[in-house]
Parts: structure tokens; sequence; C-alpha cells
């Protein structure tokens, strides 16, 4: 079981549900995991079938998708979803990948962190969760 940081007080990583999210409401995922096993932080298939998992696990469209690996192997990927969009920054030498979504409307994005989270096996993890304004 990885160990859950949270990062601001706005954000109780224990409790996190879909209670008090609206349909109507934009939030914003940023998740900090750190891995035992970085080969994966390396692996940019592997990294794109995370996300492409997560996105189905949210009901999510995948519209489009994006990749890049670095030369000391560092990947950076990002899915443009109908309703957003969910991406992954890979740091090996650290441990570390930087996952963020943008979720609006009927995306699950408690769902699409939990499957993240699965798919990465974390040691660690920070999972901040933010409502962001559109009214």
């Amino acid at each position: 079981m990885a160990v859950r940081l949270p990062r601001f007080p706005m954000t109780n990583s224990a409790s996190l549900g879909t209670e008090g999210i609206n349909v109507d409401d934009l939030c914003s995922y940023a998740v900090d995991v750190w891995v035992s096993d970085h080969s994966i932080l390396t692996d940019e298939e592997r990294l794109l079938k995370v996300l492409r998992t997560a996105a189905e696990k949210g009901n999510a469209q995948v519209l489009g998708e994006a990749s890049h690996v670095f030369p000391n192997g560092a990947v950076t990927a990002i899915l443009l979803l109908s309703a957003s969009h969910l991406s992954i920054h890979t740091w090996p030498e650290f441990s570390l990948a930087n996952v963020d979504l943008l979720a609006y409307g009927r995306l699950n994005g408690e769902r699409m962190m939990q499957s993240v989270e699965l798919g990465l096996s974390p040691t660690k993890i920070n999972v901040t969760r933010m409502l962001r304004a559109v009214h």
C-alpha cells in the first residue's frame, strides 16, 4: 500500500471520493508518484497504456495522444480528452512521475486517479484535488 501525503489542507487523500463533486464541477488533480520499480518510468508504451486504461475507467473519450522520450529515458505523454486532458511526466533519476488531470462533467476523475495509482504501483503518492471555477 502506498503512503499518501496530502499537499494542501484542502485535499484529504484518505477520503477521496465523488461525494461533493457535481457533474458541472471542473476538478484539477496533481499527483506525484514515487515507484520502487523505475523501469516503468522509461517505458513509453506502458505509460500510455496506464493513461488509456485510466481514461477508460473514468468514462473519458480520448481524442488524441502524444508522447516523447527524452535522452535520459524520461517520458512525457498526454491524452487529449473530450472534456479535459490527462498527462504524465517521468523523472527516472528520482523514481518519480508527475500526473496531471483536468476533469470536467461526467468524467470520473477519482476512478481515473485510482487507475493510474494501480498502474504505477507507487511506494509513495501525493494527491492534490482542487475544484476549479467555471461559473
